[in-house]
């Protein structure tokens, strides 16, 4: 439960400036920060103003009532008095959400839209509690894009008669009520000069195998292990068939999630434990040293069982930042939290293009299939009717420099140059990006990609994926579409992958048979 609230000094001056000079009568924007339950306590970075809507309103506006009672009504009676009915503000709670979600995806670990902020008079304030306790909690549902159950935001409101700050919680855990604000201390420090920076490589490989019916597993029988990458099944899960590419992405991200939740961690070379203090220096490298096989791999499939294989491989740079009391197993949990919700948000960038360029309808009345008669695969594709090898590009992360040595991060797809940036975080953050391209970090030289095979038979797809378990950033990972290029049998990887694929077929089948007598 948060108790206490400390807001950069340095940057909250500077809103507070732009407030004053701007003359508005009411502002709504979204509060960057981080809320510790294990310190008590929020921290603020910045507040960022919601920009106007497509229309061009803008998202706050205020309601005046109707003022004094007719003259008819005064003539009529004696005792008649002027009664304004009390102003409130209207927000448009939609458009607010909105801008929360696509921040969300800008922020790096240890970094979130933590709430709201309000530029509104004292009356004002007090006569829209209810519709910015909404505010706050429709903002939290859309920046959460992780499994970590948010149960508070903030709530800053900046008067500007008299000139005053103040920062209340809301309580987002039931309904929201008037009683659903408590109060809560707050001031300015230092807070963005105290962080300190973990960056983490976290590079992946997952084979993703579509398969028809239920698995067939048997005992001690582990033959895609030796791949040295991840062959993941992908099942009949409570009646639904997980079919849609995108579906089976999502699915395994999150599974993905789960396992780094466990995983150890290497911080600057050394292992370290979950209860260990705050490191004191400014910047640290973070590895994560993950399990070899789990339990759901340890399965086998006949060849008739198998649809195709999503070949799913890359690296994310991740980038976190730390207050110095926090405990350093903070910094673990929001670098796992910013390398699965940098992968959820590329796959949603996907799928928002999709959607902007999905074909009309035909003239028959019928969906056309595009993932099919175009040559630029479709995440939405069936992965039953796609009959040809294709080859997907995930967004690449790029990190812009932001606020006293802290980045922000945007995404960029193949086709698309750095100029782009300019407007989207000018717009979403109020953030020039730097005129020098050298200060925007570049630090994946290649972005995720996936490989769709579902023409061929199991084994020839498998004996022709890359066996390498490792991405390597100077070597390219992904293939042409329809690209019939094969693997050469002499090749000694090749060679030593089939003996111990053989080698582990007989000793599994053998161990069967034992265990079967």
């Amino acid at each position: 439960m948060v108790k206490a609230v400390v807001g950069d000094e340095t940057q909250l001056k500077l809103v507070e400036d732009r407030l004053t000079r701007s003359a508005l009568p009411s502002q709504v924007g979204l509060v960057i920060g981080k809320l510790s339950s294990k310190l008590d306590r929020g921290f603020v970075y910045d507040l960022v103003p919601t920009p106007p809507n497509d229309a061009g309103e803008p998202p706050c506006s205020v309601i005046t009532g109707p003022g004094e009672i007719s003259n008819s009504k005064k003539k009529n009676s004696s005792k008649a008095k002027s009664q304004p009915e009390p102003s409130a503000v209207c927000i448009d709670q939609d458009w607010v959400s909105e801008h929360a979600r696509q921040v969300s995806r800008m922020l790096l670990g240890g970094m979130k839209v933590v709430g709201i902020y309000i530029w509104v008079n004292e009356s004002l304030f007090k006569n829209s509690t209810i519709t910015l306790c909404q505010t706050v909690k429709g903002v939290a549902e859309a920046a959460s894009l992780m499994m970590t159950d948010c149960r508070d935001g903030l709530l800053v409101h900046i008067s500007h008669s008299p000139l005053r700050w103040t920062c209340k919680i809301c309580s987002l855990a039931a309904n929201i009520t008037s009683s659903s604000l408590r109060p809560c201390e707050f001031r300015m420090g230092k807070v963005l000069g105290s962080l300190q920076t973990f960056r983490c490589t976290y590079n992946f490989d997952w084979k993703i195998s579509e398969i028809k019916t239920s698995p067939r597993c048997y005992k001690g029988v582990a033959p895609l292990a030796v791949l040295m990458t991840v062959m993941l099944p992908v099942t009949q899960e409570s009646g639904r068939d997980i079919r849609r590419f995108s579906d089976v992405l999502r699915d395994e991200i999150m599974f993905n999630a789960k396992e780094l939740t466990v995983a150890k961690a290497l911080i600057n070379g050394k292992l370290v434990a979950e209860d260990d203090p705050s490191v004191s220096d400014d910047f640290h490298e973070v590895e994560f040293l993950l399990p070899l096989l789990q339990d759901k791999y340890i399965e086998a499939f006949s060849e008739n069982e198998v649809l195709g294989v999503l070949h799913f491989r890359g690296s994310v740079c991740s980038l976190a930042y730390l207050n110095s009391k926090e405990p350093v197993s903070q910094a673990l949990v929001d670098i796992k939290e910013d390398v699965t919700r940098s992968l959820q948000s590329r796959l949603q960038f996907m799928l928002d293009e999709a959607d902007v360029n999905l074909q009309p309808v035909s003239s028959d009345g019928l969906e056309t299939n595009s993932h099919i008669l175009s040559d630029k695969p479709d995440p939405h594709f069936d992965l039953q009717e796609q009959r040809k090898m294709c080859n997907l590009s995930f967004p690449r992360r790029v990190f812009i420099p932001w606020l006293e040595g802290t980045y922000i991060c945007d995404y960029l797809s193949s086709s698309e140059s750095i100029e782009v940036l300019q407007d989207h975080c000018v717009e979403m953050m109020l953030t020039e990006v730097p005129a020098d391209a050298s200060e925007i970090l570049e630090p994946e030289s290649e972005a995720p990609t996936v490989i769709t095979s579902t023409n061929k038979t199991f084994w020839g797809i498998v004996t022709e994926c890359p066996l390498t378990g490792k991405s390597d950033s100077s070597v390219s990972n992904t293939r042409e579409i329809g690209s019939d290029k094969s693997y050469k049998w002499t090749d000694y990887k090749t060679i030593l992958a089939i003996s111990v694929l053989v080698l582990s077929i007989i000793m599994g089948l053998v161990r069967f048979i034992i265990e079967g007598v």
